[in-house]
C-alpha cells in the first residue's frame, strides 16, 4: 500500500510539472501600441488548478509575413486584409473549469491544446479567430466531458484603438475603470450577450446534431459583444468569480474595494496595478477557489 501510495503521489507531481509547462508565461504576454497588459492565474493550491489563461500575440506566436505570402499568391484576398489586422491586435482567453482540484487542471490543458490548434486552422482558413472555433469547442467537450464538469470561457480580442471585442460562455462581465471618471464604468448585462459554460449544451448548428442527445436543448450561435478602453489610462480587468467572489466572511472585495484601489494606483503600469490588486485581494480576505485576473491598460 505504501509503494502505490508514493507511486500516486509521483503521479500526481507528474500531472503538476505537465501543467505548469501550459501555463502563461510572462514572455507570452502580448505587447501592442498603447496598450498595457498583465495578468496571472493564482491556484487555490498554490500549484495549478481549473483556472487558465491563454495569450494569443499574433505577430509573436505565428509568422503572420509568410501566411500573408501564402494566401496572396493563392488570392485569397479577405484572408490576407484580416491577417494584417491581426498584427495590431491580440487575443486573450480567460477560463475557469468547475472546481479547483488539481485533477480539474485535466480539463483546462484540454481546453488549451484543442484552443491553440483550432487557432492554426482558423488563420489559415479565414485569417482571424471566428466564433466558429468556439462552437466546434463547446459540441467537443459537450460529448466528451459530464454536465457537473463545465467550463465558464471568456475570449477577447484588444486592438491597438483600444477595441475589445469577445464572446463570453458564463464567464463574468470585464469590468472597465474610466480616468477620466475616476471610477468603474456600468455595463448593464442587458447590452451583453452570454451563453451557458462550454460543454453544457451542444451547439444548435453542429451538421451532427441529429445524432445528437440532449436533456437541455441546443445552444444558440455565439455572439460578438463590444467594449471601447476610449481614454489614454483606461483600465479593463477580466477576471475569474474566485476574484469577484472572494469575501472576508462579511463583505465582499468586489467591487468597491477594488474601484477604491484602482484609483489609487491606476497611474502604474498594468503589471503595477495587477501586483497592488493582488496584494490588497489577498489581505482582505483568504481565496476559497483559484484567483484569476489580467488588467488591460491603455496608455
Amino acid at each position: 500500500m505504501l509503494e502505490r501510495k508514493n507511486q500516486s503521489i509521483d503521479e500526481l507531481e507528474n500531472f503538476e510539472e505537465i501543467a505548469a509547462q501550459l501555463t502563461a508565461a510572462p514572455g507570452d504576454l502580448p505587447s501592442l501600441s498603447g496598450i498595457d497588459i498583465y495578468g496571472q492565474t493564482l491556484p487555490l493550491n498554490g500549484v495549478v488548478g481549473g483556472d487558465h489563461i491563454i495569450y494569443l500575440d499574433f505577430k509573436q506566436r505565428y509568422d503572420l509575413d509568410a501566411r500573408i505570402e501564402e494566401a496572396a499568391k493563392q488570392g485569397r484576398t479577405a484572408v490576407v486584409d484580416n491577417l494584417i489586422r491581426c498584427k495590431s491586435k491580440a487575443g486573450i482567453a480567460i477560463a475557469d473549469v468547475s472546481g479547483h482540484r488539481v485533477t480539474d487542471a485535466l480539463l483546462a490543458l484540454m481546453l488549451h491544446q484543442s484552443f491553440l490548434l483550432g487557432a492554426i486552422y482558423e488563420l489559415d482558413s479565414h485569417g482571424d479567430i471566428t466564433t466558429r472555433l468556439f462552437e466546434n469547442l463547446n459540441t467537443r467537450f459537450y460529448r466528451s466531458s459530464s454536465v457537473s464538469k463545465f467550463i465558464t470561457l471568456l475570449y477577447g480580442e484588444i486592438g491597438e484603438d483600444g477595441k475589445f471585442e469577445f464572446i463570453s460562455a458564463a464567464h463574468p462581465v470585464p469590468v472597465v475603470f474610466s480616468r477620466e471618471f475616476d471610477r468603474i464604468m456600468d455595463i448593464s448585462e442587458s447590452m451583453l450577450t452570454t451563453f451557458p459554460p462550454i460543454g453544457t449544451m451542444p451547439s444548435s448548428d453542429d451538421i451532427d446534431r441529429r445524432t445528437t442527445e440532449t436533456v437541455l436543448g441546443f445552444k444558440e450561435k455565439y455572439e460578438v459583444n463590444e467594449i471601447s478602453l476610449m481614454g489614454s489610462g483606461d483600465i479593463m480587468l477580466l477576471y475569474t468569480d474566485g476574484f469577484s467572489e472572494l469575501s472576508d466572511g462579511t463583505s465582499e472585495y468586489f467591487p468597491d474595494l477594488l474601484e477604491a484601489k484602482l484609483r489609487e494606483v491606476k497611474d502604474l503600469s498594468a503589471q503595477g496595478i495587477f501586483a497592488a490588486v493582488q496584494q490588497d485581494l489577498l489581505s482582505f480576505g483568504v481565496p476559497f477557489d483559484d484567483v484569476s485576473f489580467i488588467v488591460i491598460k491603455r496608455n
